[in-house]
């Protein structure tokens, strides 16, 4: 829960728009002294329209610890600026301020040093993984020297979907004496002086047991099992086990007691689970062969610790889980840094290695964190683009590949799902589109239906190309044409308006916008008539109007229709 606390007119206002805008925020009414306290007991973060000095005292006889406390962000009076005070990287403080300066269009100030260095901070260093900090790890000594540049060295079991760390954070294979040491295992080890030591949540802890099977009983044998493995209790995820053992009383609080989540699987799920040590027994009795070995090895990619180990009424298998790398596949939007989406710039920042075509690759530069693995090519190498960022996701990294506008169009996006697998985790991230970007400069020609058509017959046969602007225009669709010219294709874009001509008025409307929303940006509205196909180029989308377009004070317009005919049904 958000917490909105507001002492004036402006920020009443302010607090209102969050308010309908985020379903967890809610209004803390009355004087701040009163307000602030409430909040502070109840809720994960405030969003105080209070001067940071009063906001200060207020919270200061509050304050407990940085991994209790919740995150307070002050706006001010005029909504210039959001100011992260308190759980800036722990607390979500950061994160929180710009999502308030997104919706009221203020300017988060982050002053936190990891983020003002443009780096990675450590009290939430692989927080979306599920990452965790082992008590007693050095945090703020390794993360001095991180931000000093002094020699960090970087240790991992495993290759987890990471953000990138400082170019001076180096991977070893073992911290080296007296140097300050980011350490992610699930090995019983306790941390030394300067090392930050994270638990990932790499194991999974399968259990069988009998109806009425004692919490003291399946939490010892779970203790034993991972003490003779010589794992931490902080890397188990989850207890796994069969539907038919959702309401097992020991078990759950055994999970309970160990702050472990139990998840359950149905039995025809975990029988097709290959295990070493099948039952015929456990078959007749829950329908499949196996629980404990099953339930902990369902993940994909699993690799089984501890077989079975059986106590009175109990069973327990643990299985070590390989990370999936990560792929985000970003469209960056027209050119102009505005015209991003914060969540792309967000997924950017998130990725260890950066693929895309060289020129989209300048633009982003300074986004990404120092250090950042950049994969630049040239026109012409999207298969090949799209199979490097894959692979680099297969070998368990954060990777993001990007591509302009939106990377659904026209672009990367479907030549890296066309080959990425389900052994991955892939997040799109949308973007505006090259024809949104020229739309809003011509001024609404898609306010009806219409459709995208690319010219470029590198990988269409222009037959097939032709066939679709054929029924583009029979069935009267405003039309955008991208790819419409090159040096070495100068001929489709005049037979794309040939056909159209035969088929539209000599008056429609026709629009061309060369490099929207980038510097030297240049268009023009003209009739299908008088159009001139040397006018464009690779820069330049053209827009072809229906029979509805009109030109209205040097707009191109398709209406949109609102009115509603008898025939229809307003219900449907």
């Amino acid at each position: 829960m958000i917490a909105l606390v507001s002492v004036t007119r402006a920020g009443h206002t302010a607090a209102t728009e969050l308010e309908q805008t985020w379903p967890e925020a809610r209004r803390y009414n009355g004087p701040a002294a009163e307000a602030i306290p409430r909040a502070f007991a109840e809720c994960d973060a405030i969003v105080a329209f209070l001067a940071v000095g009063a906001t200060v005292r207020l919270i200061a006889p509050l304050l407990t610890s940085k991994t209790e406390d919740p995150a307070v962000v002050c706006v001010d009076e005029n909504l210039r600026y959001a100011v992260p005070v308190l759980g800036a990287h722990q607390g979500g403080g950061n994160d929180l301020a710009r999502r308030v300066a997104a919706v009221l269009g203020a300017e988060p100030v982050i002053t936190t040093a990891s983020d003002a260095a443009g780096g990675a901070g450590l009290d939430d260093f692989g927080a979306d993984l599920g990452f965790t900090v082992e008590p007693g790890s050095d945090l703020a000594a390794v993360g001095a020297a991180m931000l000093a540049g002094d020699r960090v060295t970087f240790t991992s079991d495993a290759e987890w979907p990471l953000p990138q760390l400082p170019p001076n954070v180096v991977r070893t294979g073992r911290p080296e004496p007296g140097v300050p040491a980011v350490v992610v295992t699930d090995q019983k080890i306790h941390p030394a002086e300067r090392v930050a030591l994270f638990r990932p949540p790499s194991l999974r802890v399968g259990v069988g047991a009998s109806r009425g099977a004692a919490a003291g009983e399946i939490g010892q044998l779970i203790d034993d099992v991972l003490a003779e493995l010589g794992v931490s209790h902080q890397s188990v995820r989850h207890i796994a086990t069969v539907d038919a053992k959702a309401d097992e009383a020991g078990l759950l609080a055994a999970a309970a007691g160990r702050g472990w989540p139990v998840v359950t699987f149905p039995a025809s799920r975990l029988a097709a689970v290959p295990v070493p040590h099948p039952s015929e027994v456990v078959r007749r009795a829950v329908g499949t062969p196996s629980v404990a070995e099953a339930a902990a090895l369902l993940a994909p990619g699993s690799e089984l610790l501890a077989a079975k180990r059986a106590s009175a009424h109990a069973t327990v298998a643990v299985a070590r889980v390989r990370p999936r790398g990560r792929l985000a596949v970003i469209g960056i939007g027209p050119g102009a840094r505005d015209l991003m989406t914060p969540r792309a710039i967000a997924e950017l920042r998130r990725a260890a290695v950066v693929a895309g075509l060289d020129a989209y690759l300048e633009q982003v530069a300074d986004l990404l964190r120092p250090g950042t693995r950049v994969l630049a090519s040239g026109l012409g190498a999207e298969q090949e683009r799209a199979a490097e960022a894959v692979a680099q996701a297969r070998a368990g990294r954060a990777v993001a590949l990007i591509g302009s506008g939106d990377a659904g169009v026209y672009a990367m996006g479907s030549p890296a799902l066309d080959l990425a697998g389900d052994d991955i985790d892939v997040t799109v991230v949308p973007g505006v589109t090259a024809a949104l970007a020229v739309a809003a400069v011509l001024g609404a020609p898609l306010g009806h239906d219409h459709v995208m058509i690319s010219l470029s017959d590198l990988h269409t046969a222009w037959p097939v190309i032709e066939r679709r602007i054929i029924a583009a225009a029979d069935g009267d669709l405003v039309t955008c044409f991208y790819n419409p010219a090159s040096r070495k294709r100068d001929w489709q874009l005049r037979r794309a308006r040939e056909l159209l001509a035969a088929r539209r008025p000599p008056g429609t409307p026709v629009g061309w916008v060369r490099d929207a929303s980038r510097p030297g940006q240049s268009a023009g509205i003209t009739t299908l008539a008088e159009f001139d196909p040397l006018l464009i180029d690779m820069h330049t989308l053209v827009v072809v109007g229906s029979s509805r377009t009109r030109v209205q004070a040097g707009r191109m317009v398709t209406p949109r229709d609102y009115t509603w005919s008898d025939a229809i049904d307003v219900e449907s």
